[in-house]
């Protein structure tokens, strides 16, 4: 098929893979209404067109946490991309270093902290969950710091799976779930050859180390809702920041009163996220959370943001919006599952040239100079 904007790497990705996992990655919890929110609401922010303003030298090139990057994008993590390509999170990270933007690594990735940063010819960023297992945290900090990571994104917003009922139907969880995760796999044999059989070993490479044996995807939902830790507090990460030597970012803030207590923890930056719509349905969209969360912290630490991204477009408005970047998730494994790395350094393209549109047409000559003053009526829509 012909790709010609980053959505149509979805459809690509959907005939590529067995059902199981294109749901995986394109579900989100309950009904999923705040997964489509994250969209829509994002699509209805109204910009102000300018014209005549001499656009001539346009520059997307950011810097965060001390990092300069082509442009405010940077990969998010997403658990199992190494089963939409083969050792997917290795090539995600190679395509991430050519486009000079970073990669931030999953917990439950397939490649290792040790693969995938041996594989990148720059820094790598990881995600940490709070688990029960507090030796497996720190084995996997200190294998973090060991790789070069300086950048530690904690996400909070997990402490038990959502009800997502997609993968229950689909065949990544309940019954006879590897039964019929079998079946729909034969009826990908260009994944099954590429990826099922040439991209093992299909288990979470950072868990296995730690355990000394594999933990295959049959072990994966299990290994969750096991580990996950309902009665986790701010107090819980305070061995984290007194351990951590580098950055350490909060992913899956929505409230206002949660960005000031992670201003208090002595966190250096936080991340906008209802997790891509895949925890509690009926929680804001992230484009509507985004204003107010700034007001309250913005100056006191970096405010990023993920969910709902599928364009360059999106992209501007976020950053009008108040975040100095934004994460992307499920664009990317759309693309990686479609053409592999060419296809994630494909998709960073035309987030560029979309980018570049829009600021041309908005008269923002520079990342830096993006604020509300380019949204009509604060960014709601008319």
């Amino acid at each position: 098929m012909i790709i010609s904007s980053a959505n149509d790497y979805r459809e690509a990705a959907r005939r590529r893979l067995p059902r199981f996992l294109f749901d995986y990655i394109d579900g989100g919890a309950y009904a999923e209404h705040t997964l489509q929110k994250n969209m829509s609401d994002l699509a209805n922010i109204s910009l102000r067109q300018r014209v005549l303003k001499n656009m001539d030298s346009l520059s997307l090139e950011t810097e965060l946490f001390g990092q300069k990057q082509a442009m405010p994008i940077i990969l998010s993590p997403v658990g199992l991309t190494g089963m939409y390509a083969r050792r997917g999170e290795v090539q995600a990270a190679k395509a991430a270093a050519n486009k000079h933007i970073p990669l931030c690594l999953s917990t439950v990735s397939v490649c290792s902290i040790e693969e995938v940063a041996s594989q990148s010819s720059q820094p790598i960023w990881f995600q940490l969950y709070v688990l029960k297992d507090r030796a497996f945290m720190k084995n996997v900090l200190e294998r973090a710091q060991a790789a070069g990571v300086k950048n530690l994104v904690f996400t909070v917003d997990m402490p038990t799976p959502g009800a997502r009922y997609r993968d229950a139907h689909s065949g990544m969880s309940g019954p006879f779930a590897a039964s019929r995760r079998y079946l729909q796999a034969i009826t990908k044999p260009r994944w099954a050859f590429n990826v099922g059989l040439f991209g093992r070993p299909h288990d979470l490479g950072n868990v296995s180390k730690y355990l000394g044996k594999a933990t295959s995807l049959e072990d994966y939902v299990g290994w969750l809702g096991d580990n996950f830790d309902p009665s986790i507090s701010w107090k819980d990460l305070e061995w984290i920041r007194e351990f951590w030597q580098g950055n350490m970012i909060i992913k899956g803030i929505l409230d206002p009163e949660d960005a000031k207590d992670a201003v208090t923890f002595g966190a250096d930056g936080i991340i906008v996220s209802n997790h891509g719509g895949r925890q509690l349905d009926g929680v804001p969209s992230t484009a509507l959370a985004l204003p107010s969360i700034v007001d309250a912290v913005g100056d006191d630490l970096t405010v990023l943001v993920d969910s709902g991204i599928r364009s360059g477009l999106d992209v501007v408005r976020m950053l009008a919006l108040g975040a100095k970047s934004v994460l992307l998730g499920r664009s990317a494994v759309y693309a990686l599952a479609a053409q592999g790395q060419s296809g994630v350094e494909n998709m960073l393209d035309i987030f560029s040239k979309e980018m570049r549109v829009a600021m041309t047409l908005t008269g923002m000559k520079s990342i830096q100079q993006i604020d509300r003053s380019i949204l009509v009526n604060n960014g709601l829509a008319n």
